[in-house]
């Protein structure tokens, strides 16, 4: 019966790495962003740029990003 728990405990050490590998849970691949993502980023790029040329910050970039996004 020792060597029967003996035994068991060595096959769950040897096993236990090889249970533990996730050889199934690959990155998922990112999927290119659609045109009216692309505009919005596109959008937000040139009004962040503005705001920086513009020095602003706190509440009144906020506000004019806001505004800048809204079109």
């Amino acid at each position: 019966m020792n060597k029967l728990i003996a035994a068991l405990c060595c096959v769950l050490l040897v096993a236990a790495p090889v249970l533990a590998q996730d050889k199934g849970k690959a990155e998922p691949e990112k999927k290119a962003p659609s045109a009216a993502q692309k505009k919005q980023q596109d959008r937000m790029r040139a009004c962040n740029a503005q705001a920086g040329e513009k020095k602003l910050a706190g509440d009144a970039r906020k506000k004019f990003m806001s505004e800048c996004l809204k079109g």
